[in-house]
């Protein structure tokens, strides 16, 4: 049976800038765990836990109507697409990988070849054209490269938890690979051999989604923690800046190359829109200390400046902008500071809430509700559209020309 669109109409109300929601596509009864927009077509590919691969296209009464509904062996857990040559690489929760090749006219798919990557489920799929590369990650703890034209593993690396997220950079050859214990690990590949660059470590929950700048070598990571992390890993290696706007768990990134916004959504169903074109300032780092260094109040661990004092320890807080362990007393200002990713109130010490200018408090990102808590999103850059895949079990299509620049 055919699953129901409902469009909704593309006017703005006047000069308010949001997602416009254009299509949705509802049916499913299993979770769905990766969808794409077809390049140049009207047309969705959608993978799910029902074992199907599923290609949506768009007819002239508006509805999307299942082209392909293919079977596969096991939940089909990622996946991902090539629009020039129409491979179609689709990752098991038995850890195979199946690519397939569609047909012109997007009613067939023939299987090509299964690469036996994993030995649990892949969690994310990347292909280089230009290096005939077949890449992937799973809950196995490993990543491992493939040579998409003979179908001979390259080679693997081992994590030390499960593998949930990748990232490739075709230029370096860097390979980001996110697991679940909060760690990115940063390799770099050729044909059969690998090298341990480094390990980031700046996340306290698992890393669900990686987005890469390829402009200027700018790695995105969404986590568990509600924190997304910028890092530098071109000219300012280890330079990491913060981006606090979720009050929930991060799940999925996306970033525009031609806006230089960064695209984000959480378990709180809002769409974070981040303008990355701005100034940002590092997150400094939280200092500690055994007394509030502003009013050096004791805190309740220094039992020898207690019993000096005749008095109470105190818990230590820290002020956002200049990192210092304050007491409550001496922080009890907030403020938002979006140049260092804070884009609601944070805590703030008195000294640096006078400093804080009404310039340094301009927003610089938006957020709008797209009414269902999001765990994938594809972005198509050139009509500026937005697929989103939420837990209820729905696609979304949004039409996202009023807010990317």
């Amino acid at each position: 049976m055919a699953a129901e669109i409902k469009p909704t109409s593309n006017s703005t109300n006047g000069n308010v800038r949001k997602p416009v929601l254009i299509n949705k596509v509802d049916g499913y009864t299993d979770d769905i765990n990766a969808a794409l927009i077809i390049p140049r077509e009207e047309g969705i590919i959608a993978v799910c836990d029902d074992k199907t691969v599923r290609v949506w296209l768009r007819r002239d009464t508006g509805q999307y109507w299942p082209s392909i509904c293919h079977s596969m062996p096991a939940a089909a857990s990622s996946m991902t697409y090539n629009g020039e040559t129409r491979r179609l690489f689709v990752g098991l929760d038995n850890g195979t990988i199946s690519e397939f090749v569609l047909s012109d006219d997007f009613n067939r798919m023939t299987l090509t070849r299964d690469y036996l990557a994993h030995q649990n489920r892949v969690t994310s799929v990347k292909f280089s054209l230009q290096r005939e590369w077949l890449l992937s990650c799973g809950k196995d703890k490993y990543f491992q490269w493939h040579c998409s034209e003979t179908g001979r593993r390259l080679g693997g690396y081992q994590a030390s938890a499960w593998c949930l997220c990748l990232e490739f950079d075709e230029q370096s050859n860097y390979v980001f690979v996110g697991d679940y214990v909060g760690h990115i690990t940063v390799l770099k590949i050729s044909d059969r051999i690998f090298n341990l660059i480094t390990t980031l470590k700046g996340h306290s929950g698992s890393v669900r989604s990686l987005a890469w700048d390829v402009t200027r070598s700018l790695l995105f990571s969404g986590s568990f923690d509600q924190s997304i992390i910028v890092w530098d890993i071109g000219g300012r290696q280890g330079t990491a800046i913060e981006l606090q706007g979720h009050r929930e768990k991060v799940q999925a990134l996306v970033y525009s190359t031609s806006s230089k916004q960064l695209l984000s959504t959480a378990d709180d169903k809002i769409l974070g829109i981040w303008d990355m074109a701005a100034q940002r300032i590092e997150t400094p780092e939280w200092a500690e200390n055994d007394h509030c260094q502003k009013c050096e109040k004791p805190f309740f661990w220094n039992f020898r400046k207690m019993w000096e004092e005749r008095t109470i320890g105190i818990r230590q807080h820290h002020c956002r902008k200049c990192g210092k362990a304050v007491c409550e007393k001496c922080s009890s200002k907030r403020s938002t500071i979006p140049p260092m990713g804070y884009e609601y109130d944070v805590r703030v010490c008195e000294d640096c809430f006078e400093k804080i200018t009404d310039e340094e408090r301009a927003p610089l990102a938006t957020f709008h509700d797209v009414k269902h808590s999001v765990v994938y999103m594809y972005l198509e850059e050139t009509r500026k559209r937005l697929l989103t895949i939420g837990k209820d079990k729905v696609i979304k299509i949004w039409d996202l020309s009023s807010v990317l620049h």
